[in-house]
């Protein structure tokens, strides 16, 4: 029996890490040395960057100073433009999907705008509302037909551009089978959904189910006390949860739960508060419709999204440098 077990264990690791052999040594991209340029200081070395251009590293650095570096190496700022393109052409089919669960549920189409215009930036709320009415009365709530499957297939490509950007954010390469690896981004992105779902879902019927589970041991008034609490903490719990998942399973790295806290913190925490700011920014400062017309909630939305990508790199970012200074594991060693 152990026997039986320790060979499905094996099997499982190099399914999903198909190069790596059972203990998941990883292989890390070397980094260059830029040879246009000479460092000015001795404690200074001038590396290649994703764009071609000198990246400064100080051998002893802070940790301010090295996310800095990586930021600047790893080319954060493209890649989050890479990342918000990618999820704009996903959201729409993952919307798509989505709506095509409601009827099953018996949800109204106003609790879903309502919840939009409540969280949307700007103008981008109006722009998506329109797109759920349409899909809403076009929708055959046929779940397992080809156009739904199609749709949740091109919606996996955000997640595709994820793993990817957390593989250069490791600087790991990544050896999986392609196979294996956009079901890895099919399945992440279904975990997204359920996750928005129960979101979404929560807030909206959550008192209902709460009632009729407790009135019958007469705790109504306890539950509404615990409910209100929930409905504030809830958003919070969630896309830590949601952040803390994605950095654990989505590089090709062998990593710990504990190990992407800081950067499952960072990302939670600063993604919700500069979501906040840049809703009060879009509603009260900058009126994009006026200046671009009707195009204006997509460059809101393009907007947020490069936001949304440039904190989840910085994320992993953080949690490369956790990573690198306890295993000793980094691609300048091999230089």
């Amino acid at each position: 029996m152990a026997k039986d077990q320790k060979s499905s264990s094996k099997y499982l690791t190099q399914t999903a890490h198909p190069s790596e052999s059972s203990h998941l040594e990883e292989n890390y991209v070397a980094t260059q040395e830029f040879q246009s340029k000479e460092p000015k200081k001795s404690d200074e070395e001038l590396h290649v960057s994703k764009i071609n251009k000198p990246a400064k590293y100080k051998k002893d650095g802070n940790f301010f100073q090295k996310l800095l570096y990586r930021i600047g190496k790893d080319d954060a700022s493209g890649l989050a433009a890479q990342l918000a393109y990618y999820f704009l052409l996903s959201l729409f089919p993952l919307l798509i999907f989505l709506l095509t669960l409601i009827p099953l549920f018996n949800v109204d189409q106003t609790t879903i705008t309502d919840a939009i215009s409540q969280n949307a930036p700007g103008d981008t709320a109006k722009m998506i509302n329109g797109i759920v009415g349409d899909v809403m009365k076009s929708s055959s709530g046929g779940l397992l037909s080809f156009g739904i499957i199609a749709a949740l297939w091109s919606a996996s490509n955000g997640m595709t551009a994820l793993m990817n950007a957390f593989n250069v954010a490791y600087e790991v390469e990544d050896g999986r089978n392609p196979i294996i690896a956009k079901l890895l981004s099919v399945l992440f992105t279904v975990v997204m959904i359920l996750v928005l779902a129960i979101t979404l879902a929560l807030p909206v019927f959550g008192e209902q189910i709460g009632n009729f589970l407790f009135g019958k041991l007469g705790l109504e008034s306890q539950f509404k006390w615990i409910f209100n609490v929930i409905k504030v903490v809830l958003p919070l719990i969630v896309t830590f949860v949601v952040f803390m998942t994605l950095y654990a399973i989505a590089p090709h790295v062998k990593l710990r739960w504990k190990s992407v806290l800081p950067g499952a913190l960072f990302a939670t925490i600063v993604w919700l508060g500069a979501s906040a700011l840049f809703g009060v920014y879009v509603s009260n400062f900058a009126n994009y419709s006026k200046t671009y017309g009707s195009i204006g909630g997509v460059i809101v939305l393009m907007l947020w999204l490069y936001l949304t990508g440039f904190i989840i790199i910085i994320g992993a970012q953080i949690n490369a440098i956790f990573h690198q200074n306890k295993t000793g594991k980094t691609s300048s060693m091999n230089n």
